[in-house]
C-alpha cells in the first residue's frame, strides 16, 4: 500500500493489558463487493489514497494497515441492557481494526468493524450483519453528521455474499460488513466489566487510558478519575441535547451502546421524528417506550450513574456525585445552544437562550400534526421571518403557537447570515430521513439491486451539510 504522508498509525489500544481484549480473526467472506466508501473521512486520516482494490483488502479481508495493529482486537465489555445487567457482551460481531490521527494532528481515531465475522462474545450469533443493516447506517450517519450531532463516520460498506437468516425482516437476506470511523471504541460497558470483577487497578488503568488519548487537558488533574467523570457527563449532554434537536430516536440507549468520548455510533433501529411525539419509539421490541424520544435525556442520565458507579473503586463518591449533578444543567445549556445551531443563530444569554429554546419547543408542540419535525429548522434558518412566512407553512407560523417564538427571536443575532444564500434554501422542502423513505431505498436494492436511490439520498445530503455547515 502506498503510504499517504499523511496516514499517522497510533494503536494505542493495544497498550491496554489482555483484561480489556481478545485477538481475532476476521472471516473469510465469499465475496467482497464495494458498495460505499466515505472518502471524505477517508482523507480526514491519510487513506483517501487507497485504490478500490488497496479499499478491499484492508476493509473486506482485513489486511492490516502499515505500522498499525498486526491483528483486530475484540474489546471486552458488559453493560445494561434495557436496565438489566449482562456480563455476557463484549465485541460480538465487530473489532478494533485500527488507530490513526486525524490529519493535521488532530483527534486519536478507531476504524472498528460490524458483521466481520464471530468473535469469543458472539454467543450463538453468526457475528454477521446484514445489508440492509449496513445500508441504513450509512444513512444514518450521513444525516446525522449534517445535522451537527457528534457521531461516528460510516467508512465503508462491503456485500459479503452469504445468505443470512434473520427474524426480524425476510430470509434469507444479503450481508455485509460495514468499518465505522469513530472517536473511541471504549464504552461505558469497558468499565463496567473490571468493576464487576472489582479490578480497582484496572479501572484505574482504564481512566489513565482514557486521559492520555482522549482527554490530554485533564492529565494533571489531582483527582483523574473525577475529572474523568465531570468531562464525559459534559459530552453526554452535549450528545443527548444534539440528538433532541435533530429529532433523532436512537432506539437502544444501553450502557454498551454510550463511548466516553460523547460520540454516538452503533444505529440498529434509529428513527427520525416525522412530527413532535415525546412518546415516539424506534424499536419495535421497546414495548414500554424505555428510550422513546422524550425519555432520551433521562436514559442517558440513568447511564451516566452506572459509569460513576464503576469510578468509586477509583476515587471517593462526592466528586463523582457532584459530575453527575451537573448533568441537568448543562443539558439545558447544551440544548438551548444545539436549537440556536439548527436555526443558524447565535449564543446569547443563558437565560434568554432557555427561555427561547423553551418558546420553540412549546411552539412545535402546540402546532401539532400539520408540522414536521426538520421542516420548522428548515424554514427558520438564519432568523429569516419573511422567508418562513412565505413558505408553504407560513400560515401555521403566523398563528398564536407561534407569537412567543417569533418575539423570542428577534433578540439573537444570526451566524453567519450569508449560508441563506445558498441554493438548498431555495427549496419549500428539507432533505429528510424518514422511515418509509429508507425502506424505498432499500426496496430498490432488495429488489432490482439498483444502488441509484442510496447514492441519489447521499448526495442530497451531502448538500444540506455543505449549506447548514453546523
Amino acid at each position: 500500500m502506498p503510504v499517504s504522508p499523511d496516514y499517522r498509525p497510533e494503536p494505542h489500544v493495544q497498550e491496554l493489558g489482555a483484561e480489556f481484549f481478545d485477538p481475532v480473526q476476521a472471516a473469510d467472506f465469499p465475496m467482497t463487493l464495494l458498495r460505499f466508501r466515505n472518502d471524505r473521512a477517508a482523507a480526514s486520516v491519510g487513506l483517501a489514497i487507497l485504490s478500490d482494490e488497496e479499499w478491499v483488502a484492508h476493509f473486506g479481508r482485513f489486511q492490516p494497515l502499515p505500522d498499525n495493529l498486526p491483528q483486530p482486537l475484540a474489546m471486552r465489555y458488559h453493560g445494561h441492557q434495557f436496565r438489566v445487567y449482562n456480563p455476557e457482551l463484549g465485541d460480538g460481531r465487530g473489532f478494533t481494526f485500527a488507530q490513526m490521527r486525524e490529519v493535521g494532528g488532530g483527534r486519536l481515531l478507531d476504524l472498528g468493524t460490524k458483521g466481520s465475522g464471530q468473535t469469543p462474545w458472539s454467543r450463538q450469533g453468526d457475528g454477521r450483519l446484514t445489508l440492509k443493516g449496513g445500508v441504513r447506517e450509512v444513512l444514518a450517519t450521513a444525516m446525522l453528521e449534517a445535522l451537527g450531532v457528534p457521531t461516528s463516520r460510516s467508512f465503508s460498506l462491503i456485500e459479503t455474499g452469504e445468505q443470512l437468516m434473520r427474524g426480524d425482516e425476510p430470509s434469507p437476506t444479503r450481508s455485509s460488513v460495514l468499518v465505522r470511523l469513530s472517536h473511541s471504541n471504549i464504552r461505558f460497558g469497558t468499565f463496567q466489566r473490571q468493576a464487576f470483577f472489582q479490578k480497582a487497578d484496572q479501572v484505574r488503568e482504564l481512566v489513565d487510558h482514557v486521559i492520555a488519548y482522549y482527554y490530554p487537558e485533564l492529565s494533571e488533574a489531582e483527582d483523574r478519575a473525577g475529572a474523568l467523570m465531570e468531562a464525559v457527563v459534559v459530552r453526554a449532554a452535549r450528545l443527548t441535547a444534539r440528538w433532541m434537536a435533530a429529532g433523532f430516536v436512537h432506539g437502544v440507549l444501553n450502557t454498551d451502546n454510550m463511548n466516553i468520548t460523547g460520540e454516538s455510533f452503533d444505529y440498529g433501529p434509529y428513527r427520525f421524528l416525522p412530527r413532535n411525539d415525546p412518546n415516539f419509539t424506534a424499536a419495535y421490541f421497546d414495548s414500554a417506550g424505555l428510550y422513546a424520544f422524550g425519555r432520551q435525556p433521562e436514559s442517558v442520565f440513568w447511564n451516566l450513574q452506572q459509569l460513576g458507579g464503576c469510578l468509586t473503586l477509583a476515587t471517593g463518591s462526592e466528586p463523582l456525585v457532584a459530575a453527575l449533578n451537573g448533568f441537568g444543567p448543562s443539558y439545558r445549556r447544551e440544548l438551548a445552544g444545539a436549537l440556536l445551531a439548527r436555526l443558524g443563530l447565535k449564543r446569547g444569554e443563558e437565560e434568554a437562550e432557555v427561555a427561547f429554546a423553551n418558546a420553540a419547543f412549546r411552539a412545535i408542540a402546540e402546532a401539532g400534526d400539520p408540522l414536521r419535525w426538520e421542516p420548522f429548522f428548515f424554514d427558520w434558518f438564519c432568523g429569516d421571518e419573511a422567508r418562513a412566512m412565505g413558505g408553504v407553512r407560513g400560515e401555521l407560523y403566523g398563528g398564536e403557537a407561534f407569537a412567543e417564538f417569533r418575539r423570542l427571536l428577534k433578540g439573537f443575532e444570526v451566524d453567519r447570515p450569508e449560508r441563506l444564500a445558498d441554493a438548498y434554501f431555495e427549496r419549500p422542502e428539507p432533505e429528510e430521513l424518514l422511515y418509509d423513505e429508507i425502506e424505498a431505498i432499500w426496496a430498490e436494492i432488495a429488489g432490482r439491486d439498483d444502488w441509484s436511490a442510496l447514492h441519489a439520498k447521499l448526495a442530497a445530503i451531502e448538500v444540506a451539510r455543505r449549506a447548514y455547515a453546523l
